[in-house]
């Protein structure tokens, strides 16, 4: 992942940012030591963004698609009120042992629910409404988790989408992955159900706000 802030203000604001609890820090230790793609954690600086945000929110139902080993999971359900919930959505059994695993040792742990399988089937079977929603998954899927999303989000809701600038290809969309972000950040802009800005934060995040 390219990100488009010099690496010496980059590690600024991660040193002038509340560090993450120290079992987020060990996990992002056994992501590099056992995970093929380490760059796909989250990380401190987007960690704490998510935790703050839910604590401003104090949404009863998190919805995330995309959960690789469970440090954003983590990050935000440290941010939950007492009676709130995380459904996140994976396909893939190695990175579900290694959330699981973080997951049993985090006082929070119990507030995240894990559903293995395509996201979009998960998403069609959630009946109660949305109040928070992280997507940072298959950059294809993109589109239509966007679409089941919003549908379910009660007004005033919140959707974060990560990924929004793809190290830049978005500018000049080639590959099937670029064009449906392209496609997205276009459809989001456009969308009268929502308000957004388009944030500058690592590769790109989308900060949405059902109306």
């Amino acid at each position: 992942m390219q990100t488009f802030i010099a690496e010496e203000i980059e590690e600024y604001a991660r040193q002038h940012t509340q560090a993450e609890p120290e079992l987020l820090i060990k996990l992002i230790a056994t992501t590099h030591e056992l995970m093929d793609a380490p760059q796909m954690l989250t990380g401190r600086l987007e960690g704490r963004f998510l935790k703050l945000l839910v604590q401003i929110a104090q949404p009863r139902l998190v919805v995330e698609v995309g959960m690789f080993t469970g440090y954003s999971a983590l990050s935000m359900a440290e941010g939950l009120p007492a009676n709130g919930r995380i459904i996140t959505c994976d396909i893939d059994p190695k990175a579900r042992a290694v959330a699981q695993k973080a997951f049993d040792a985090s006082p929070y742990g119990d507030m995240i629910e894990i559903r293995m399988g395509p996201a979009i089937d998960t998403l069609r079977q959630i009946n109660a409404p949305i109040d928070f929603s992280f997507i940072d998954a298959d950059k294809q899927g993109y589109p239509l988790y966007y679409e089941e999303i919003v549908q379910r989000t009660r007004p005033g809701g919140l959707i974060l989408i990560d990924n929004m600038f793809l190290s830049g290809r978005v500018l000049d969309p080639r590959d099937d992955s670029a064009r449906a972000v392209a496609k997205l950040n276009r459809t989001v802009t456009r969308d009268d159900r929502v308000e957004n800005v388009l944030l500058t934060i690592r590769d790109g995040v989308q900060l949405i706000r059902k109306k």
